[in-house]
């Protein structure tokens, strides 16, 4: 009886392995699409030079930005931006990053902080760390206006 009661014992043990190993696998896979869809949308602003059309969305500059996040399946489920710091969110049918412009010393210049967010959805990780642990944030070069 105590060798059935050992081998239950494995198998939970091996079970609970397997769904922290997925779990994290799956983390990192979605905080890597969280970084390439930052680093898309930085590229794209500098492209564009800051223009306007990069921050509506029937711009050429956003139909760009859109088709890059439906590239990368980048769809997050929850987007946060503290408008208290100056970040206002982009897009709100997609949720796609949130973004703050700042004038540099000389005030000529612009440099956009982009703020992209990992999409996970665990009620119990997101009561306990919060949603802002999840975030991928970047700068732009300083942009000339």
């Amino acid at each position: 009886m105590r060798d059935a009661f050992g081998g239950i014992v494995n198998i939970v043990l091996v079970a609970i392995f397997l769904v922290i190993v997925s779990g994290i696998l799956g983390l990192v896979v979605n905080y890597t699409k969280a970084f390439r869809m930052k680093n898309a949308v930085i590229s794209t602003i500098e492209q564009y030079e800051g223009a306007a059309s990069c921050f509506t969305e029937n711009g050429t500059c956003a139909k760009k930005i859109i088709a890059q996040a439906e590239n990368f399946g980048y769809h997050p489920t929850v987007l946060q931006c503290s408008a208290s710091e100056g970040y206002e969110k982009k897009y709100d049918n997609y949720g796609i990053f949130c973004v703050n412009e700042k004038y540099t010393d000389s005030g000529k210049n612009k440099v956009y902080t982009v703020i992209t967010q990992v999409d996970i959805d665990i009620p119990i990780i997101n009561r306990i760390m919060g949603l802002s642990i999840f975030q991928v944030h970047g700068d732009t070069r300083a942009i000339r206006k």
